[in-house]
């Protein structure tokens, strides 16, 4: 069975300018480094999140390859296991094609260009086969944004391809669908699937466009990044105003709703009247479920092909993941631009 996320691996030709703004602008802290015949990496960290930042040495090599088709990006999503071989039996008896890993380790295919390096529960929280040289912990700066888990993986998949997907990760990952949902934007439409683990450390949340309605963000990430990838990587907090402030003041470029947004906020969430004021100051979206309710933002991607980009998520004991928002957002839009046509007549 597969029980967390131990690191995320992030592959770019740039990583000073990477490390500088997951260091400077989400405050983690540098780890590790090491260097083989392929890349050289180093590994920061941010509460129990790991990113670990890989550049290709030399011009021929898988990190090489992949930045050539696809930019930057996650390149490896690792998953620690409680029976390893076991679940790489289960892997290939789902015909899960099986690639070269270090001893002690397994790695399994996963979408488009991304892998699963799978390791055992136990086992260092860093790509094995490395020589890592670990660095001195550095102190917190007061004020610092503070992660408190990797919520959710988005991944972006072709039309067409969600539901096998979503099958293929519940048969040879045992990551059983969590939920679903079709969500139509006025002429764009994409559906959904959530598959997580039952420890709850590992979600997916998988997005395919429809491909009956117009072009859409899937389509344009799909199109960026040259097939299926992590689309963002959505970071737990538990002060989400506190945090985008912070965020702000390091020099975060969030992305913020048009104003009206909030017009119409407390006819889905009532139980934020007293919060309207922060969450429009600070651009935050919220949704509710049947079990409470969530606040979320996201960042712009600091990336050159504008794929890669980051959330942060408050959840108050709701379990979705803000699909009113994309709906709400759209509709927002619509009526400012009527207005906007109003007001030129």
């Amino acid at each position: 069975m597969f029980r967390d996320i131990p690191y995320l691996d992030l592959v770019t030709d740039d990583p000073q300018s990477v490390i500088g703004y997951l260091s400077d602008q989400l405050a983690f802290a540098p780890a590790a480094r090491a260097v083989d015949a392929d890349r050289q990496a180093l590994a920061l960290r941010n509460g129990p999140v790991t990113i670990v930042v890989s550049s290709p040495v030399g011009a021929h090599g898988p990190y090489a390859k992949h930045l050539d088709r696809h930019g930057a990006g996650i390149i490896d999503v690792p998953m620690t296991s409680t029976d390893l071989d076991a679940d790489v039996r289960r892997l290939v008896r789902s015909a899960t094609p099986m690639l070269p890993a270090p001893a002690g380790a397994a790695r399994a295919a996963g979408f488009g260009p991304v892998v699963h390096t799978l390791l055992p529960v136990g086992a260092d929280p860093l790509p094995p086969g490395l020589s890592w040289t670990y660095l001195p912990e550095q102190p917190v700066s007061r004020g610092a944004l503070d992660i408190q888990a990797l919520d959710h993986i988005a991944v972006c998949l072709p039309g067409g391809t969600l539901q096998q997907t979503a099958d293929h990760y519940a048969d040879a990952f045992g990551l059983p669908r969590y939920s679903s949902e079709y969500i139509e934007v006025g002429a764009q439409a994409m559906d959904s699937v959530v598959v997580r683990s039952p420890s709850g450390a590992i979600t997916f949340t998988l997005i395919e466009p429809d491909l009956s309605h117009a072009p859409g963000q899937i389509d344009e990430f799909l199109d960026r990044h040259a097939g299926a990838g992590v689309q963002h990587l959505a970071f737990l907090v538990d002060d989400i105003v506190t945090a985008v402030r912070q965020g702000r003041d390091a020099g975060v470029s969030f992305l913020t709703p048009p104003g009206v947004y909030y017009e119409t906020l407390l006819e889905r969430v009532t139980s934020l009247r007293d919060r309207i004021a922060d969450l429009r100051d600070t651009g935050v979206l919220a949704d509710c479920d049947e079990w409470g309710y969530l606040l979320q933002i996201f960042t712009r991607s600091p990336y050159p092909r504008r794929t890669l980009f980051y959330e942060l998520i408050q959840r108050n004991d709701a379990r979705g993941f803000g699909s009113a928002n994309i709906r709400a957002l759209y509709e927002a839009v619509e009526r400012e631009r009527q207005r906007e046509s109003t007001r030129t007549r």
